[in-house]
């Protein structure tokens, strides 16, 4: 199984299907984000480090973030491949992530664009809801999205929670942000040819079947 690097508008449905993809090709699924908190709370330099930057807002350089991300990569679960969210955000860290892979012996996999309209995803924005335990997303707005039982979990049972930041002004802002930082890393990896774009607005039956076609399932 190839790796796949995730890359999506907010709320066009990322998070789901590398859920997806995980579940059913038993593939990891590595997020920066959260192998970043887990290592500030260890009891070491790199760790205290990290936990500062977060907790103050700053960010962690793009040589830390490539360490830990390799340190997990060349654990046995990710020998035949892995899901990649969150990373890399610039071209700047492609490049980096390159460097490495060469490093590792290891080939980069393919580059899953996840297309969404603007207005869409503004819609489901304002529907989002999330687990604080497990992470899973859900969306009042959407029928295969919402849950069993209203506000609860289907996974775990705990009470559902909204961001702050869900909401339409604040998604606008952060639309416009991924398509500026963006467009260059898409750009970056059409011209190695592993891009593959597939059409989010259908909903996640849809997304994950055009997704399996581009692993050749």
């Amino acid at each position: 199984m190839k790796s796949v690097i995730l890359i999506a508008a907010p709320a066009a449905g990322k998070g789901t299907e590398a859920a997806l993809l995980k579940s059913e090709y038993n593939m990891p699924h590595i997020s920066t984000g959260d192998i970043l908190r887990e290592k500030s709370k260890e009891d070491s330099e790199m760790g205290r480090d990290i936990s500062y930057k977060i907790n103050n807002g700053i960010f962690v350089s793009d040589d830390i973030i490539i360490d830990i991300l390799k340190e997990r990569i060349k654990k046995e679960d990710c020998k035949n491949g892995y899901i990649l969210d969150g990373f890399p955000r610039n071209v700047a860290q492609a490049e980096a992530y390159q460097e490495m892979l060469k490093e590792l012996n290891k080939e980069l996999g393919v580059v899953i664009v996840i297309d969404i309209d603007k207005s869409l995803a503004a819609a489901r924005i304002a529907g989002r809801i999330s687990c604080p335990n497990c992470k899973e997303v859900y969306n009042t707005n959407s029928k295969e999205l919402t849950p069993k039982v209203e506000g609860i979990c289907d996974k775990c049972g705990e009470k559902l929670v909204k961001r702050a930041d869900d909401n339409e002004e604040t998604y606008l802002d952060r639309y416009n942000t991924y398509i500026e930082k963006t467009a260059p890393l898409i750009d970056y990896y059409t011209k190695l040819g592993v891009v593959y774009h597939v059409d989010g607005n259908s909903g996640k039956a849809s997304t994950h079947e055009q997704v399996k076609k581009i692993l050749g399932e």
